[in-house]
């Protein structure tokens, strides 16, 4: 312990003597004076206020800090021996004792302690019974000699002083909570102070904040950022001269080779926010949102389908509605002109038949467009397939009829029983249960469903059928396929055969243009993303459909409508000279 003060007035202690320690009384704290030797330290403390030091031991000088501390160790006692109500009936005493920082001084003053003796040691022996009794000890704040020093007292069950002090909780006398922390300090209570000019240039301590550690307090931290002079006294915070603030939307990315306060400010990357400024990192909106225009905040993502208000897809319903009116006055005109001979001899009923499906088939485009309903996904492929597979059976039914009304004229033919109705009948119902099979299975195993794509277009979550098993899909297209190439082949076959009306010709154009539409439509489908695969699709169904009616039945009305004298049946049997 090296303490400086001050010294009043110089004065000789007598006789030179020298002392090692020092202690106030129990009652008035005076100082009393042991005559002890002590190699470690030379001087004469006559009071708190008056030390003599010889010039020959500067080197045992007193610190004036920890004479400080120990003016606050003799307040503190004098303060609890006057109070009423802090260790009533209890009065405390101070012995001080100088270690020299050696812990072999520490333990050596610790045993004087025990023994009551202040010349040597005795240990388990008590030798003045009759001295005021040993309440602790403060150790040196050097861990060196206090812990050396809690190993001894802790053999006689001794405490040290700042174990006691986590229990300690009082309020003075300016209604001050005074307590200490687990580790046996005191909370810190700080005033912020800000160097401030004053009018007259001089230099003031000017308080703008303050900061108390007390857990009640909920270690309170206040500043009041108005009052901070900063340089040239001014208010506001200054800015850093290397880099401007980073804005929301974008994140600070440092410079290699630069301080830190050197930053440059990089966009957030799309999906990504930042809503404070200098934000370090980004922030990744949830799935069904997406950055706004700033990137400082997450909105609900748009949704995508292909609607009946958006210019294609309106487009594309008139276009359906349109069309599948042609088929019905095509079919009305057949019904009244049904007596006549070209539309007898073109099968009428079957005929019939194939413009009822042709209407259906630019009928059932329209469940491609509209929002995605878990009705509609589970039966618009399912109507596509079915009323295609009626049509394109009706025009097969059509070409084996051709076929075989040609080749049953031979008076030995065997096909004269297979030349009637059911014939065609049968191959329509066979055609239309094959594919009826498929369907069914499709919509037992994996049937189409709503789904949400959130990958295609960043910021948009499209909505649109799921097809379930694409398996199941491919099947139904190539069976039409299928149906188409068979009819074709057939009807390629017969385009020769001798009449002067043949409908196998027109069935040959019908099915190429058909083919080709469909041929065309699956490289288109499987490159279209979101909601342009139903228009590819609607686009495949309006053009195969346009294909059929064209080919197989314009022929026939224009000359109902406008050559009516060809509609004959000594013109259709070649028997008119031309």
């Amino acid at each position: 312990m090296n303490v400086r003060v001050p010294v009043k007035k110089p004065f000789m202690p007598p006789n030179n003597q020298k002392f090692n320690y020092l202690f106030p009384r129990s009652v008035d704290n005076s100082f009393a004076f042991p005559k002890t030797h002590n190699p470690a330290f030379s001087g004469w403390m006559k009071d708190a206020e008056s030390v003599w030091i010889p010039e020959t031991h500067s080197a045992f000088m007193f610190v004036h800090l920890t004479f400080q501390w120990l003016q606050s160790l003799l307040l503190a006692v004098t303060e609890i021996n006057k109070s009423d109500h802090l260790l009533p009936n209890v009065t405390l005493g101070v012995h001080l004792f100088d270690s020299c920082a050696s812990p072999g001084r520490a333990l050596e003053g610790a045993s004087w302690l025990l023994t009551g003796s202040g010349h040597r040691s005795t240990p388990n022996f008590r030798c003045q019974s009759k001295s005021t009794p040993l309440g602790g000890v403060i150790g040196d704040s050097s861990s060196a000699s206090s812990l050396v020093l809690a190993r001894l007292l802790g053999l006689y069950s001794y405490p040290q002083i700042l174990h006691s002090l986590r229990s300690v909780y009082f309020t003075t006398s300016d209604d001050q909570e005074i307590h200490f922390d687990s580790n046996g300090d005191f909370p810190a209570v700080y005033d912020i102070v800000n160097w401030q000019i004053g009018p007259r240039g001089d230099v003031q301590q000017v308080k703008v904040g303050s900061y108390d550690g007390n857990p009640k307090q909920g270690n309170k931290f206040v500043v009041n950022t108005s009052a901070i002079q900063w340089t040239r006294r001014q208010n506001q915070i200054p800015v850093s001269t290397c880099s401007h603030s980073c804005p929301q939307g974008f994140r600070k990315v440092t410079i290699p080779g630069k301080p830190v306060c050197c930053f440059q400010c990089v966009q957030c990357p799309p999906g990504d926010i930042t809503n404070q400024t200098d934000s370090i990192d980004c922030f990744r909106c949830p799935w069904d949102q997406w950055p706004n225009v700033l990137q400082n905040q997450c909105v609900p993502k748009a949704l995508e389908f292909f609607s009946f208000e958006e210019p294609l897809g309106a487009t594309l319903v008139v276009t359906s509605i349109t069309s599948s009116t042609i088929p019905v006055a095509l079919l009305g005109l057949f019904i009244y002109c049904k007596t006549t001979p070209i539309v007898r001899a073109n099968n009428y009923s079957i005929s019939c038949l194939l413009l009822l499906s042709i209407t259906l088939c630019f009928l059932c485009s329209l469940t491609f467009i509209g929002y995605p309903q878990p009705g509609k996904c589970l039966l618009r492929q399912v109507a596509f397939g079915m009323v295609f597979s009626l049509c394109i059976s009706c025009v097969l039914a059509k070409t084996i009829t051709v076929v075989i009304a040609f080749k049953a004229t031979k008076p030995d033919s065997g096909l004269r029983k297979w030349t009637g109705t059911k014939t065609s009948y049968f191959v329509i119902g066979l055609g239309v249960i094959i594919q009826l099979c498929i369907c069914v299975i499709w919509l037992s195993l994996s049937p189409p469903f709503p789904d949400q794509d959130i990958i295609s277009h960043p910021g948009i979550i499209t909505v649109n059928c799921n097809e379930g098993s694409t398996t199941a899909f491919w099947c139904m297209i190539g069976y039409l396929g299928l149906l188409a190439t068979i009819s074709f082949v057939l009807a390629f076959l017969a385009r020769r055969l001798p009449d002067s009306f043949n409908e196998a010709k027109f069935i040959t154009f019908s099915l190429l243009a058909f083919l080709s539409v469909w041929v065309s439509f699956i490289p288109a489908y499987l490159s279209a993303q979101g909601k342009y695969t139903s228009a590819m699709e609607i686009f495949a169904i309006l053009s195969s459909s346009w294909a059929l009616v064209i080919c197989i039945f314009m022929p026939k009305c224009f000359i109902i409508l406008f050559r009516p004298e060809q509609n004959t049946k000594d013109n259709l049997m070649g028997k008119v000279k031309k």
